[in-house]
């Protein structure tokens, strides 16, 4: 049942960030901790440790690949320094380069866009739906041009890409699609995960996110030829080492030598050991964030001027990053977004955001700034200027709709949403105060 403050005193129906108090009290009820960490973990680090195999392909690395390609559907796995030179090196690995246009959602985190700017191709800056935030599949069949190379689909703050929409434009027009799953390990469409449906999938374990190392990334694929291609990417160029893994991908270079020209993007043994023991409790965690959000968004439908961001009946199992839902200030007597946030992360004690930035006016993605800027044409720079792309949805989204807080939220238990949908209430009822 959700409580509610009326009659309970001026100071409980008084808004925290005007100095009542606050719905929930942080210091005897803390949201629940993350990441999550026990004597597991510990003792994980200590075999780490003490095995003098800290990094270079280690056990605890190759257990965690195994697991993980079988967790996500794929027949590969490779762990990587981060989810920004995941998304870097699978286009590399799909032959991007010098000119050529990979599509990207105009909501999402710079890197999206940043790693096709970093081995000089053209990000496509395109608008995403209204009730998902996620790529608008009509938008990309209209930004294809005989340039285009790739599509890099963000399943967003729980929601997914339609890939059954998105995944026949992209056979059509002979394309290559990267899933972006940093906001979706275990999201499930139909029968497949997320980073199984497209050519390869790119996940991060940076220190937010689902999953967390406190940095790394990895890679999935079910195509021999593109796991050989990304081991070697992110191992200095060298080709697998094992005989048996270099069977799986052979004859990809080996008219050429056995290395292609790359860097080291590895992890060390110490994250992947981390990332064993998150894997096993993600399942778990992922169920109980899930069932927090559908009985929060039922009841929060029920509450005028915010809506629940739509779940697509394909979804058959989701995943949260950042837990979102879409705000109307009309019905709020006119509040401004900001002050709806502020005054929310006062009654909860915990952040609440907006969304990304769009990428068309975010200050982090500056294209014109890297420092070869001099030694490429006027018309490649032309042509990676993001202020060039109008991004009307992703510009409401980001300005007037976009209320966002952290996965942790949903790790607690029913009371903890109802204590959320009386925040929501109480700012309603005394939306005035705040005008």
């Amino acid at each position: 049942m959700l409580r509610h403050n009326h009659g309970k005193g001026e100071m409980m129906s008084k808004l925290a960030v005007k100095g009542g108090t606050p719905v929930r009290d942080v210091k005897s009820n803390p949201w629940p901790q993350w990441p999550v960490w026990d004597e597991r973990e510990e003792k994980a680090l200590l075999e780490v440790l003490r095995s003098g195999v800290w990094s270079y392909n280690g056990p605890k690395e190759r257990q965690f690949n195994d697991a993980f390609a079988r967790f996500i559907g794929t027949d590969y796995a490779l762990s990587a320094a981060n989810g920004t030179i995941t998304l870097q090196l699978a286009l590399e690995a799909c032959g991007v380069g010098y000119g050529d246009e990979v599509i990207v959602p105009g909501l999402t985190w710079q890197a999206t866009a940043a790693a096709a700017v970093d081995i000089n191709a053209v990000p496509i800056l395109v608008d995403v739906t209204e009730d998902t935030w996620c790529l608008d599949p009509t938008k990309v069949a209209e930004a294809v041009t005989p340039r285009t190379k790739a599509i890099i689909p963000v399943h967003l703050y729980g929601s997914f890409v339609d890939m059954d929409a998105l995944m026949p434009i992209a056979e059509r027009h002979g394309l290559w699609v990267i899933e972006d799953c940093a906001h979706k390990h275990g999201g499930q469409w139909k029968d497949k995960k997320a980073g199984s449906i497209g050519h390869i999938g790119s996940f991060s374990f940076q220190l937010s996110k689902l999953m967390t190392a406190g940095e790394g990334g990895a890679l999935t694929t079910s195509n021999p030829q593109l796991w050989e291609k990304l081991d070697a990417l992110r191992n200095c160029g060298r080709r697998p080492e094992d005989d048996s893994d270099a069977d799986k991908g052979a004859g990809v270079y080996g008219d050429e030598g056995n290395f292609i020209q790359s860097g080291n993007y590895r992890i060390t043994d110490f994250q992947a050991a981390l990332l064993v023991e998150a894997l096993e409790r993600l399942p778990e965690q992922n169920k109980n964030r899930d069932e927090n959000a559908m009985y929060f968004n039922a009841q929060l439908a029920e509450i005028p001027g915010v809506l629940p961001v739509r779940r697509d009946e394909r979804e058959t199992a989701e995943a949260y990053f950042n837990f979102a839902f879409r705000y109307h200030q009309g019905e709020f007597k006119g509040l401004p977004i900001e002050a709806f946030r502020a005054a929310l992360a006062a009654e909860l004690g915990c952040g609440v955001e907006g969304s990304y930035e769009p990428l068309n006016a975010c200050p982090l993605y500056t294209p014109p700034t890297k420092p070869w800027r001099h030694k490429l044409t006027d018309d490649y720079f032309a042509r990676i200027d993001p202020k060039r792309f109008d991004l009307p949805v992703c510009t409401r989204v980001y300005r007037e709709e976009s209320v966002c807080l952290h996965h942790n939220v949903l790790m607690g238990t029913r009371a903890d949403m109802d204590l959320m949908l009386e925040a929501i209430r109480k700012i309603h009822d005394n939306a005035d105060a705040l005008m």
